[in-house]
């Protein structure tokens, strides 16, 4: 465990050390930002006109027409901002040749797996600590429900964490940044899309899909909805990819 977490603090530090982790960070909370601004004025604009009809007052809930929608364009963000985090974490030792050291050292393939993953799963707490104040100004301006505040924050730390899943196992097979960040692009879009797909569909392919889609079963978390059934296909999800990177850094030690 000691090898995993330094292995993980040498990858936050990477972070903030190269223009990519800055880069990223002020992409995300400028575009949150941007979304959390204009949802909080068309929220309160809505409220205000409503507030002049008896019958429409108590009608518009908060969750549901601030909280949702700002969450649902959070995973979009996350969707185009993941890929590029995870883009050198393999590659970037492998093109540089590092990764023999990295292996001959005293440390096993899934401790280097694990703590790459805890690293770049550090930098996105970091981020999404940057975005506590929304929730703050929304209890100030509102009464949103804590325990949906709660639930959004773990379905966009889940998300983001199927995201660096399927990136680093990208990275891993290429010695090349640009490739990994359009394979993992073009997957994480594929399983964006299967949701969509599975309400086209129909029967049996319909039911499919919509288990396999990602983004289906944000709807429930974003209404504080936690299910054990979500959790574990995320874990698996994540568990999955974690272990095709580990098969992958593994061949590594018998070229």
């Amino acid at each position: 465990m000691k090898n995993t977490l330094a292995i993980a603090q040498r990858e936050v530090r990477a972070y903030f050390a190269t223009p990519v982790g800055w880069i990223c960070m002020f992409g995300f909370l400028a575009l949150s930002g941007l979304f959390f601004a204009l949802f909080t004025m068309l929220y309160a604009e809505e409220a205000a006109n409503q507030s002049f009809n008896p019958y429409m007052g108590n009608q518009l809930n908060m969750d549901e027409y601030l909280v949702a929608p700002f969450w649902g364009n959070t995973y979009i963000i996350l969707l185009f901002i993941c890929p590029g985090l995870t883009m050198r974490l393999f590659a970037e030792d492998v093109k540089n040749r590092s990764m023999e050291l990295l292996l001959t050292s005293p440390v096993s393939t899934w401790e280097i797996v694990f703590g790459k993953y805890l690293g770049v799963m550090g930098y996105i707490t970091v981020i999404l600590a940057c975005t506590l104040h929304y929730p703050l100004i929304w209890f100030w301006l509102g009464d949103p429900d804590p325990g949906v505040m709660a639930a959004s924050y773990l379905a966009v730390f889940l998300l983001a964490g199927s995201y660096c899943a399927v990136g680093m196992m990208f990275s891993a097979f290429t010695s090349n940044q640009i490739v990994a960040v359009v394979l993992s692009f073009g997957m994480l879009l594929v399983l964006w899309i299967l949701g969509w797909g599975s309400e086209l569909a129909g029967g049996a392919l319909a039911e499919v899909l919509e288990f396999a889609s990602l983004v289906n079963r944000m709807e429930a978390l974003t209404k504080g909805l936690v299910h054990s059934k979500d959790l574990i296909y995320y874990f698996s999800f994540i568990g999955f990819f974690l272990w095709v990177t580990y098969q992958r850094v593994e061949a590594y030690r018998w070229r």
